[in-house]
């Protein structure tokens, strides 16, 4: 989502929830739930306390999530409800940015360059141990894995962050690991292709394009990907 803060300003949030492999996650509610929650957390902190910086806003919002739930559900356990954080909060000043995981988030200068910044802790790790569900417990919010927005505030540290002016940054977007195959599994274009279809064709766009290529390749046999489609979601404003 997309939402002014105040004046010139405003916040992007795109979350991807975690779905767990079915089983127990300790937890009666479900990911939709907590993303929401996660989100709205995120959104409200974002505008209303300009004093915080993003690393303390999703501490924050993450400790006032998972007391939600807290009282009926195992917050200790590896899978409890957990997503992706892409985050951007802009004033007159700066545009800050914050990512946690797989998903992406661009920034365009006036000139057009376009800056990807990604966690790419997750991609380190092989796609054979990925499909592995014990091993990727292992490794999941683990030294040496990869990190996520789940129960425990102190993992908003491990997030990649930074501070833009905002005379250099022309239009933000973020997107999951869904919408970003368009560039990183399909290969249709670069980080700036990627923007300009955003641009010019909204998210609707884009989502419309990874999924035409999604059924493609499942008709050639789906060796480029190790599941048909992910839940993809992409967000752009011009600042």
């Amino acid at each position: 989502m997309a939402v002014p803060a105040s004046g010139v300003g405003g916040v992007l949030v795109v979350l991807d929830g975690v779905t767990p492999p079915a089983g127990d996650d300790g937890c009666v509610h479900s990911v939709p739930w907590f993303t929401a929650r996660l989100g709205g957390a995120l959104t409200e902190l974002s505008a209303s306390r300009r004093d915080l910086t993003l690393t303390d806003i999703l501490a924050d919002a993450i400790r006032r999530t998972a007391d939600a739930h807290r009282a009926s559900c195992d917050l200790s356990h590896v899978r409890t409800p957990q997503a992706t954080v892409a985050l951007a909060r802009w004033d007159a000043e700066a545009v800050e940015h914050l990512v946690l995981s797989d998903s992406v988030l661009l920034l365009e200068s006036p000139e057009g360059a376009v800056r990807a910044v990604l966690d790419d802790r997750l991609d380190r790790i092989p796609q054979e141990v990925l499909r592995s569900h014990a091993a990727t417990d292992r490794l999941r919010n683990a030294e040496g894995g990869f990190f996520t927005a789940a129960a425990d505030p102190s993992v908003a540290a491990r997030a990649v962050t930074g501070v833009t002016a905002r005379s250099r940054v022309r239009a933000v977007a973020a997107l999951t690991d869904g919408a970003s195959r368009w560039v990183e599994l399909f290969g249709q274009g670069d980080w700036a292709d990627c923007l300009a279809v955003l641009g010019k064709e909204g998210a609707r766009g884009l989502l419309d394009r990874v999924r035409t290529l999604e059924a493609r390749d499942a008709e050639a046999g789906g060796v480029r990907r190790w599941k048909l489609h992910d839940d993809a979601t992409a967000a752009y404003a011009e600042l």
